[in-house]
């Protein structure tokens, strides 16, 4: 296994679990990238591109893993794609505690009409299935997913409890952005957030971008380290998947059949809850930017608004995910079913194994990508083992 990149002095213990990925817990082709205090002190990659390209990583069945490789990270992308309302809600043109359909009329219908934009944001909005499912060409048209959400009756009472809206997260939230501000979620992220700082990260796959990325694909992990929701043995979020009629099997379906994620169509779609591209430096940057630049140590996120990133709105039994879940604005807390560096971290795994994360108090921006996604829904092996590693160094 050769180990592309380097690591600064007190974090080789990252390059070791990094290669501990390849060799024990069955990584193909991944990247792994961290800040402290604005600076980059791990940027590793190794493996193939393609996650057909070889078994362990075995760069050499295929296009080697590139500095520059970049990858389909899942649901990740809600963590990116919450810097979006955090920033119009700094800058004084979204009201959090405002409903969602003062920005967005149609919203109103199916019982909604008092879900707020926090609401929406910590997914209590009570979409997080569609009684009809929308097919990968509809759920990416920019038109359909909205129309389809807003007509949709809620689930519960917006508000009252919480749900992961694994797929509605999508339309939710771009259809918010849009009526705020004229511009498409990934066209406001490119223009504001990752353009202007060179990060390698789009929401939006752009054309003169796609000989960069990688072919994603399922694998099998290695005995006992299938990873994971952690949950009690009388139900699990594998038992849900399995029931049709669960709300967790209709949530992940809101897109059927499930898009096939090396499809160019997919990549280019601005689907904000999963179809979000980039290189682990890419995704690490963005939460980099949040705490405090390189150029001048000023964050994107005023203190204020790093402190309501990392703000508990949701907690307890998850609706969907069948396990308790803890939310901010946007973003993913710590908790046992997704562990991050402290209990202030604030972020997002993707299913199967991509993770990206900030955490304020210890100035650590993390993110990690693969091509191989495993089983897992949160708290993937090779992820925990890496973050493990930049908590010792730390």
């Amino acid at each position: 296994m050769e180990i592309q990149g380097e690591v600064t002095a007190g974090f080789e213990a990252v390059r070791d679990a990094f290669v501990r990925n390849f060799e024990v817990l069955g990584d193909r082709g991944a990247a792994v990238a961290v800040y402290r205090d604005g600076r980059k002190v791990v940027d590793l990659w190794a493996g193939p591109k393609d996650v057909e390209g070889g078994e362990g990583g075995d760069a050499g069945a295929g296009e080697p893993w590139a500095a520059g490789t970049a990858q389909v990270v899942r649901s990740a992308t809600k963590g990116v794609a919450a810097v979006v309302p955090l920033l119009l809600h700094q800058r004084g043109l979204l009201d959090l505690d405002a409903p969602v359909g003062a920005y967005w009329p149609e919203f109103k219908a199916g019982g909604k009409e008092r879900a707020r934009v926090r609401d929406l944001l910590a997914h209590r909005a009570a979409v997080p299935a569609l009684d009809a499912p929308l097919t990968p060409s509809e759920a990416a048209d920019g038109i359909s997913g909205a129309r389809a959400v807003a007509g949709q009756r809620a689930f519960w009472e917006p508000g009252s409890a919480h749900g992961y809206h694994a797929q509605t997260y999508s339309w939710l939230l771009s259809e918010l952005v849009l009526r705020v501000t004229g511009a498409s979620l990934g066209q406001w992220l490119a223009q504001e957030v990752t353009g202007p700082r060179g990060l390698e990260f789009w929401i939006g796959l752009p054309a003169g971008e796609t000989g960069r990325v990688g072919r994603v694909g399922p694998v099998e992990p290695p005995s006992g380290m299938a990873g994971g929701l952690k949950t009690r043995p009388r139900r699990n979020v594998s038992d849900a998947w399995a029931d049709p009629s669960s709300l967790t099997r209709q949530a992940f379906a809101a897109i059927t059949p499930l898009p096939d994620e090396n499809d160019p169509e997919f990549r280019a779609a601005e689907l904000p809850a999963s179809a979000g591209i980039g290189t682990a430096r890419g995704l690490a940057g963005v939460y980099a930017a949040l705490l405090g630049d390189t150029q001048d140590g000023a964050g994107l996120f005023t203190p204020q608004t790093r402190r309501l990133a990392g703000t508990e709105l949701s907690s307890g039994p998850d609706r969907v995910l069948v396990v308790n879940t803890r939310f901010g604005p946007g973003y993913m807390l710590h908790s046992p079913a997704s562990p991050l560096l402290s209990a202030g971290s604030f972020g997002h795994p993707g299913r199967g194994g991509s993770l990206g994360f900030a955490d304020p108090e210890a100035g650590v921006a993390f993110g990690y990508v693969t091509n191989a996604h495993a089983k897992s829904v949160t708290a993937d092996p090779r992820a925990q083992s890496l973050l493990r590693a930049v908590r010792a160094s730390l």
